[in-house]
């Protein structure tokens, strides 16, 4: 909403917003650009123009959309779904988000995962067999090396303390 408002302000219209993206139906001078850009920044929000930057940007949105925000994750491995999402070969975005990143794809996932984990734990409405199964771990044994290896406790034992804490989303 805040983005259609600063377009709006500036007299631009646009086809479409969504997450991350932005289509606008004219070409926009320079001036458009730096008033967007320092509108958006108030609100909290960056304009990005750097295509790299923005496809690090959307990789990271379609983790978080599919572990955070799916009713189930997907049955085909996490490399196809990213680029039947992205429409961009694996390597090139490996590569990349490693780079940038200084963290593999993979493990940008574990992590989301691992809070998701968490968040399930925390819950309190199914055990730990139908966590593993729901986030598709082979088995409850591999979620729990997973959770310590990240956490460094036992599912358990995250379940067991008073004052469980969580990372936001942006801190996985």
């Amino acid at each position: 909403m805040a983005v259609k408002e600063e377009l709006k302000n500036l007299g631009l219209h646009y086809v479409n917003v969504e997450l991350g993206v932005v289509e606008i139906m004219e070409n926009i001078t320079p001036e458009q650009h730096d008033q967007l850009k320092i509108a958006l920044l108030k609100s909290g929000l960056e304009l990005m123009d750097d295509k790299r930057a923005i496809l690090i940007e959307k990789i990271q949105n379609v983790i978080v959309e599919m572990v955070h925000y799916s009713d189930e994750l997907p049955r085909t491995n996490f490399s196809d779904y990213l680029c039947e999402k992205l429409n961009y070969d694996y390597t090139y975005m490996a590569n990349l988000f490693s780079e940038t990143k200084g963290i593999t794809i993979e493990h940008f996932i574990i992590r989301h995962k691992i809070e998701k984990v968490k968040e399930l734990i925390i819950y309190d409405e199914l055990n730990l067999s139908e966590i593993a199964r729901k986030l598709h771990y082979s088995s409850v044994a591999h979620l729990s090396h997973q959770f310590k290896k990240i956490t460094g406790l036992t599912p358990s034992y995250f379940k067991s303390l008073r004052h469980k804490k969580r990372s936001t989303l942006e801190n996985v």
